[in-house]
């Protein structure tokens, strides 16, 4: 999924995990695809915190009724840096990347991109869609690993019941259940549905620090509450998640991952460490645009779809005046 805002946030990005009481995090509204197109709730990055572990960018959306207005096509776009993680509760999604990939994503699937060096992908809602919802998340590669060759994993995890929730971990290991996806850091991402009126009892690594994304519902974890769509962050330091419930059955994806403890910054799709390397990012994405569609370039080879139809692909926002670095 790109960030399709015209104007991108600058965001320098650095481990916080001193705090030690859990944190509500409300995310704030986002169009995607242009006014006309649905919003998404987007919850990290914000300067009140910017990663949980690696995790580094969450977009939230739907349910969303499939109209041509509110369709979500994604013309082709870059990545550097990161890893994408597409996770979806309903509808479907085509995945298209400039390594050959073309994947439809159903709801209880995963969809994982490696940028790495570089790749562009797109995402076009199917015609059989009728509602669409889901996650969009983003991984930072540490630095020994963010010019590593593009891939592209999918990934359809079991259910499972265990500690008074169902559970499907899509990436690293929960409750037993371990996800067969290599990750650069360690890492967790889990769907978990627990019912109304009851408290899940969830072990945990105690070097992670962990955020609840909430879909539906409302938990309290340590006496603070977070209700749907607000994401919990639980700091390193518990080996147990108690996670209560209200009234209505709990639908939520949680997120963990050790500290990344590296400097980065973000900008439009790329993930990098300075302002050069951003500059560069864009200058190549922006010479392939403007070149032979059906030539191999920094970004690989565009999918034949976006070579013959211009408007699949998307150029690249201008930079800001300012030098690209870490804020204080």
């Amino acid at each position: 999924m790109s960030n399709v805002e015209v104007r991108p946030q600058v965001v320098a990005c650095t481990t916080d995990a001193e705090r030690s009481a859990p944190e509500v995090l409300v995310p704030r509204l986002v169009p995607l695809g242009g006014p006309r197109a649905q919003p998404v709730r987007r919850t990290l990055p914000q300067r009140a915190r910017s990663l949980i572990g690696a995790w580094c960018f969450a977009d939230h959306y739907g349910p969303t009724v499939i109209t041509p207005e509110t369709r979500m096509d994604l013309p082709g776009h870059p990545h550097t840096g990161l890893q994408t993680v597409s996770w979806l509760f309903a509808g479907e999604l085509e995945h298209l990347d400039t390594i050959g990939t073309r994947s439809v994503i159903k709801a209880g699937e995963m969809n994982l991109m490696t940028s790495g060096r570089g790749i562009a992908h797109s995402e076009f809602t199917t015609p059989g869609t009728t509602t669409l919802h889901g996650v969009q998340l983003w991984v930072a590669l540490p630095d020994h690993d963010r010019f590593t060759e593009p891939q592209f994993e999918h990934y359809t995890p079991p259910a499972v019941e265990v500690g008074g929730a169902r559970l499907r971990v899509f990436l690293g290991s929960l409750m037993g259940s371990t996800s067969p996806v290599r990750t650069s850091t360690p890492l967790l991402g889990a769907e978990m549905i627990i019912p109304a009126g009851s408290t899940a009892t969830i072990t945990v690594a105690p070097s992670f620090e962990h955020g609840i994304l909430l879909d539906t519902g409302e938990v309290a974890v340590d006496g603070v509450p977070a209700t749907a769509p607000e994401l919990l962050y639980v700091p390193c330091g518990t080996d147990t998640l108690s996670i209560t419930t209200g009234n209505e059955q709990v639908r939520a994806l949680l997120l963990g991952g050790e500290p990344l403890n590296e400097r980065i910054i973000m900008w439009w799709n790329f993930v990098g460490r300075t302002h050069d390397e951003i500059v560069r990012f864009r200058a190549e994405w922006q010479e392939q645009v403007r070149g032979d569609h059906r030539a191999d370039g920094p970004y690989g080879l565009f999918p034949e779809r976006w070579a013959d139809v211009l408007a699949d692909v998307l150029p690249a926002p201008e930079l800001p005046n300012a030098q690209l670095k870490p804020r204080p």
